[in-house]
């Protein structure tokens, strides 16, 4: 596919889009029209090229990679598109010839509303590395019409609003009503047995449509283009029957049930409610998806004998689990396979990335709920739970440990143990983790199959996160060391060379300045607040939970503002504190560490007595558009979970290679990125995981901590005073009481890594070429690098064609 145009090409296709789609002509052409014309073009081009791209990996009969995440966090995807198809520059021109900016254009577009953390943007940066590596591949997920929830703060507590993303975003989506499935639920199961012969019948059941709505990614240059296929619900058709005998409601209803399955993503599951609508999510999902793959295989094979040579489906994290007894009901009821050839085909086709060590995370569903919603997929399970159980004891296997081991057990399906018991392969996302995975989470596992168990550092798209968010900083990084960095990450380590080239770091520190400005005017224009580009922007943004320890750092901001106004002639480095993140809706802590750092922001950027040396921003409603404003701007990088609780993170290598200092615990893929740059590189602090766990198990006793450290002692006193006149006791109160994830064990030697912070940021030249060494080794957390891990170790595919660089 070529995609390259000239400019007067490109503007005469804008005109006809406006013509044709809008009636328009440009002189009344609005700028959203504007932006949806540019975006159909891009659309059009992406679908040539996939279509392409799948007519030579057809013709190859090439291993087909299908990847179920709940969520896909892509961000924007008009700038990402032009970028890698290599034509924004002429999109550019074209739109000055109208007048018009290709910014403005962008900025028309709302962030796709199909994700939440780091787990969606993991997977929107897999789809575009597999894209990149030329791995034919397509993505599931569903489409949620209000996507997660948009972020309103009244008076410091999180509000959550409807995300109304579809208006501009349903452009990116081509619907295919002609391709549904259905999909079915509840009802009762019949089993005919003769002496020859066994039918399983599905009855009564309730019959929902999935309808596919598919997007598309482009990889760099264009020649991969992976597939993320979306599947919206909808009920069967109206039943004018039951409308015209009286039924009004009900005839309604049912039509207005099934459509609720897309309406948004995590419903909150603290009432049974809320349980029942995520099963059902979970299901939908991986029903439509696995009939879908079945069916392009059978199209093109006409078996399903060859499945695990010919298609690799990845199952990230324990949403999308329910594929295991999914494929195994098509195999046994419609292909007519007996049950162990199609667990061999099953097993050898599913894998499985685990994504947490929590084990409140590992999802557990009710057996009677399950049962109900789902009576053959449980009977299904039920089965394989017995057939796994049988097999470890007649391996000797101790009965305790077949027990935590079975996929079904204490009232519970346990869908973190049906993964490893379906899947070739399961896998953790930083060294540290799959070690932690083997020595705890599945640690009964690991000693019965340990060559199921593998590592796969996660990775991200770093052609979006520097060179379209960042791109000064990646015009230097072409200028010293090439362009050969876009397509192979790991060429940043020639930026080392320019370590002690004073004119190169400080060529580093005017980019950050003039990056640390931009979101500065967007802060004063959303926040009204004036912040000092001068000042060390520490940032921190991720979702809002207890272990990535937000109220840590809040604590020692919290105790910083009362020694200065205690000390209000002390030497101290101006600092500006910058949060992001949502809360889970029905997660209060988290909401009540929100309110927390938001009242105690309106405190001291309200004291003039502290206000010009230190400021605290909360940024509503963060995502991914302003993670592209927040990551580039960032001196300092806080992932500051308590060490063993962190998978990996992602932000983490984001601020990485924008040259931000990582301010962290040895948690996740901080261990990696230690390794990367070393100790003078990074600021650490923290205890290790072993020396966690050693503490405890020796007995942790925060209150002794409240007591002796007089800055701790101080901060928890103000903050059970009260802030603003928010009471703020019951974070006091876990602080000093079981403090779930050491907080205060941790305090003492955070506060000397923030001092230690300071004193080096006074030095700009030691600054800049600590920022210099970060970016430099940041090339092995890639998400390109990732994708050739799971291609080469799990999924054992190739990429279809060689890639060239142009």
């Amino acid at each position: 596919m070529e995609y390259r145009h000239s400019a007067q090409q490109i503007k005469k296709k804008i005109l006809a889009k406006l013509e044709h789609n809008f009636g328009v002509g440009l002189e009344n052409a609005t700028n959203d029209q504007l932006y949806k014309s540019v975006a159909l073009l891009a659309r059009e081009m992406m679908e040539q090229g996939r279509s392409e791209f799948m007519a030579e990996a057809e013709k190859k009969q090439a291993k087909q990679v299908y990847y179920l995440c709940m969520e896909f966090l892509l961000g924007r995807s008009l700038k990402n598109t032009l970028f890698n198809l290599g034509i924004e520059e002429a999109f550019r021109e074209a739109l000055q010839q109208m007048d018009v900016k290709l910014e403005t254009l962008y900025d028309c577009e709302p962030d796709a509303g199909l994700g939440n953390g780091g787990l969606g943007r993991l997977a929107a940066c897999f789809m575009d590395a597999l894209a990149t590596g030329q791995y034919p591949s397509t993505g599931y997920s569903l489409c949620y019409e209000y996507g997660i929830f948009r972020q309103k703060l009244v008076d410091g507590w999180q509000t959550e609003l409807p995300d109304f993303w579809l208006p501009g975003g349903r452009i990116w989506l081509h619907e295919i009503p002609e391709k549904a499935v259905e999909v079915h639920f509840r009802g009762h199961v019949e089993e005919h047995w003769d002496s020859s012969y066994h039918e399983t019948i599905h009855k009564d059941y309730t019959t929902i449509l999935a309808i596919p709505c598919d997007l598309f990614i482009a990889g760099m240059g264009g020649k991969g283009i992976s597939r993320l296929r979306l599947w919206k619900s909808k009920g069967q058709a109206f039943d004018m029957g039951l409308f015209n005998s009286g039924n009004y409601m009900r005839a309604m209803e049912e039509n207005a049930m099934a459509e609720t399955i897309t309406k948004v993503l995590y419903p909150d599951d603290n009432h049974s409610e809320g349980k029942s609508l995520r099963l059902t999510q979970q299901y939908f999902l991986v029903s439509a998806s696995i009939q879908d793959i079945i069916r392009t295989h059978l199209f093109q094979y006409s078996t399903l004998d060859n499945l695990p040579e010919k298609v690799a489906i990845h199952m990230n994290d324990t949403h999308p689990v329910l594929a295991i007894p999914e494929l195994m009901r098509i195999m046994l009821d419609e292909c007519g396979y007996d049950w162990d050839r199609a667990w061999d085909l099953t097993t050898r086709t599913l894998a499985y990335t685990n994504h947490t060590v929590m084990k409140e995370a590992l999802e557990c569903w009710d057996q009677d709920l399950f049962r109900m919603q789902l009576p053959r997929i449980y009977q299904i399970v039920e089965e394989i739970n017995r057939r796994f159980c049988q097999q470890m004891h007649d391996l000797g296997v101790d009965g305790y440990k077949v027990g935590r081991m079975a996929p079904l057990n204490d009232g519970y399906v346990k869908m973190a143990n049906l993964a490893v018991v379906g899947s070739h392969c399961v896998n953790g996302v930083s060294t540290l983790h799959s070690e932690i995975l083997k020595e705890t989470v599945f640690h009964d596992f690991y000693t019965e199959m340990p060559d199921k168990f593998t590592n796969v550092t996660n990775g991200i798209a770093h052609r979006r996160w520097l060179n379209q968010s960042n791109p000064e900083l990646a015009a230097l990084l072409t200028e010293k060391i090439g362009k050969e960095y876009i397509y192979d990450a790991s060429q940043l380590k020639k930026l080392e060379a320019y370590k002690e080239d004073k004119t190169v770091l400080q060529e580093l520190a005017k980019i950050k300045r003039r990056n640390k400005e931009r979101l500065a005017a967007y802060i004063a224009r959303e926040n009204h607040l004036t912040l000092d580009p001068n000042s060390i922007f520490d940032v921190q943004v991720k979702r809002m939970h207890e272990y990535k320890r937000q109220h840590l750092n809040a604590l020692n901001i919290l105790a910083t503002y009362l020694w200065l106004k205690s000390h209000p002639n002390a030497d101290f480095t101006p600092h500006t504190y910058i949060f992001g993140a949502k809360a889970a809706p029905g997660y209060y802590f988290a909401k009540q560490m929100i309110r927390f750092i938001y009242e105690l922001g309106e405190v001291i950027n309200h004291d003039p007595a502290v206000s010009s040396r230190m400021k605290v921003v909360y940024v509503e409603d963060y995502r991914v558009t302003l993670a592209e404003l927040m990551i580039p701007a960032a001196d300092i990088s806080e992932q500051i979970s308590l060490a063993g609780t962190e998978a990996s993170g992602t932000s983490n290598m984001k601020f990485m290679i924008n040259g931000a200092v990582t301010l962290g615990t040895l948690d996740g893929a901080n261990v990696e990125i230690h390794d990367s740059v070393g100790d003078d590189n990074m600021l650490l602090f923290g205890m290790t995981t072993p020396e966690v766990e050693a503490l405890r198990a020796a007995g942790y006793h925060p209150d002794q901590i409240y007591y002796n450290n007089p800055a701790v002692h101080g901060a928890i006193d103000f903050l059970r005073g009260g802030i603003n006149g928010v009471d703020f006791s019951d974070i006091a109160n876990s602080l000093t009481g079981n403090d779930p994830y050491m907080v205060l064990a941790d305090f003492e030697s955070y506060q000397r890594a923030q001092a230690k912070a300071m004193q080096l940021y006074a030095n700009p030249e030691t600054w800049q070429r600590m920022c210099l060494c970060n970016i430099a080794n940041a090339g092995r957390f890639a998400a390109d690098r990732a994708i050739r891990e799971y291609a080469e170790r799990i999924w054992h595919c190739a990429p279809l064609t060689e890639k060239t660089e142009n």
